[in-house]
């Protein structure tokens, strides 16, 4: 007797792979949380080519060091992006992603977006998408950086990271909160930009 067909299969999408088995769908939205979020996005970018563009409100008074991102990847390639209203953030992220001007856009949120933006964050991924197949290149990737444990729903994929420093020597918690095609993992991160080295750990209870 042959096997039933499987009536709702899984998409494989073209994914970044970033850095062991920290691996992202393109022409999706990714979340970002946890103390060490802007390590993430950075490690992130350094596995991209091309600009990066990162909207962040002046009013969350957090701006990145040019210093702390040379160690990752040139600063040159950033652009930075002010919206001065919250509610032009989803917009401006929105409108960048459908572009497919940029292989990464990175978005520091006050809090996780709702169900219908994330909806709608995608829709536009997937039409730069489209429109980066025309011009060669790569599909746009989106990721939202949120404070805390973070909880954007529909998200393609949802990372925490957190220090794990220890005495003489840095390191970081990097967990895989949610994923639509993979199981919760947790790893410690170890190591610097260009030498990094991950080991799989046990996700805390």
């Amino acid at each position: 007797m042959s096997a039933l067909p499987n009536l709702h299969p899984q998409t494989i999408r073209p994914a970044l792979q970033v850095l062991g088995d920290l691996a992202l769908p393109l022409a999706r939205l990714h979340e970002a949380c946890g103390a060490a979020r802007y390590t993430f996005a950075m490690i992130v970018a350094a596995a991209t080519q091309g600009p990066v563009l990162w909207i962040a409100s002046p009013w969350q008074g957090a701006a990145l060091n040019p210093d702390a991102i040379v160690a990752f990847t040139g600063p040159e390639r950033f652009i930075w992006i002010a919206p001065e209203r919250p509610a032009d953030m989803l917009w401006t992220l929105e409108e960048a992603l459908r572009s497919g001007a940029a292989p990464l856009v990175v978005a520091d949120l006050p809090g996780p977006p709702g169900l219908t933006p994330v909806r709608r964050l995608h829709l536009a991924a997937e039409t730069g998408a489209e429109a980066s197949t025309e011009t060669g290149k790569a599909a746009p990737l989106g990721l939202i950086l949120t404070p805390g444990t973070g909880g954007a729903p529909g998200i393609e994929t949802r990372w925490h990271m957190a220090l794990a420093h220890r005495p003489g020597a840095r390191g970081w918690t990097l967990t895989r909160a949610r994923a639509r095609t993979a199981p919760p993992a947790s790893w410690h991160l170890s190591g610097a930009p260009g030498r990094w080295a991950m080991a799989k750990a046990e996700i805390a209870a």
